[in-house]
C-alpha cells in the first residue's frame, strides 16, 4: 500500500471472550461480520475502502462500524494516509470467542448465540463457494494445495476437547511461521488461507 504515513506495528491482543447479549447482537449482524473479517484480515481500513470490497454505500458502512466500535470491537487506527479527514478502523482484538454457556441461562442469550453461530457458517459457506467459483484462477499448485475433508471418529467429550486443542496449536505454529516469514521478507506464494473447523456430536 502507497501510504504517506507508515503506522507503527500493533502489538498481538490475546483473544476477546463475549459474554453480553448486547455485544453478541452487534457482531452479529451479517454485514457486520464481512467488516469484521475484513479489517481483521486485511488491517486498517477507512469506511470507503471497505464499501468499496462489501458493495454497499460509505454511509451504511460508517454506520456499521460504529456500532462495532461501540462494542469494543474494532478500534480507531494509525492514520494510513495524510487525509485527516479519514477515519482508520482496526480489529481491537486478534480474535473473538463466544460460548452457548455464557448464554444457555436466558431464551435471547440461546437465540441470539445460535443466531450468530448461524450466521458465521453462512459467512464461511460463500468464501468456500467464492473459491470454488475461482478456482480456475488460482493455478494447479494453489487448487492441490486446498482441501475440504470431514472425519469420523468415536469419541467422548475430553477426547473432542483435547483434538480440537491439538488442531488450534497445530494450526497456531502455521500462523506464526507465515508472519515469522513475512517478516523475513518471505513474501512469494503468501496467500491468506482459511481453515474452517468444526467438531460436533451427532446421530444417525
Amino acid at each position: 500500500m502507497d501510504d504517506a504515513q507508515q503506522p507503527s506495528p500493533r502489538p498481538a491482543r490475546p483473544t476477546r471472550r463475549i459474554t453480553d447479549v448486547g455485544t453478541l447482537k452487534a457482531f452479529g449482524h451479517p454485514l457486520r461480520m464481512k467488516l469484521y473479517g475484513a479489517v481483521r484480515v486485511a488491517g486498517p481500513a477507512t469506511a470507503s475502502q471497505l464499501a468499496a470490497q462489501v458493495d454497499e454505500a460509505v454511509s451504511l458502512v460508517s454506520y456499521h462500524l460504529r456500532k462495532l466500535a461501540e462494542h469494543g470491537l474494532i478500534e480507531e487506527a494509525e492514520a494510513r494516509s495524510a487525509d485527516a479527514r479519514e477515519r482508520w478502523w482496526q480489529a481491537a482484538q486478534d480474535t473473538l470467542s463466544f460460548r452457548h454457556e455464557d448464554f444457555k441461562d436466558s431464551p435471547e442469550g440461546v437465540a441470539t448465540h445460535t443466531a450468530v453461530v448461524r450466521g458465521l457458517i453462512a459467512h464461511r459457506n460463500e468464501q468456500y463457494e467464492t473459491y470454488l467459483d475461482q478456482q480456475a484462477a488460482w493455478g494447479e499448485r494453489w487448487r492441490g494445495a486446498a482441501d475440504q475433508s470431514d472425519f469420523l471418529a468415536r469419541l467422548n467429550p475430553a477426547e473432542l476437547t483435547a483434538l480440537t486443542a491439538e488442531i488450534h496449536a497445530l494450526i497456531k505454529t502455521y500462523e506464526e511461521r507465515g508472519k515469522a516469514a513475512e517478516a523475513a521478507g518471505d513474501t512469494e506464494d503468501r496467500e491468506n488461507v482459511a481453515v474452517h473447523l468444526a467438531g460436533f456430536p451427532f446421530r444417525i
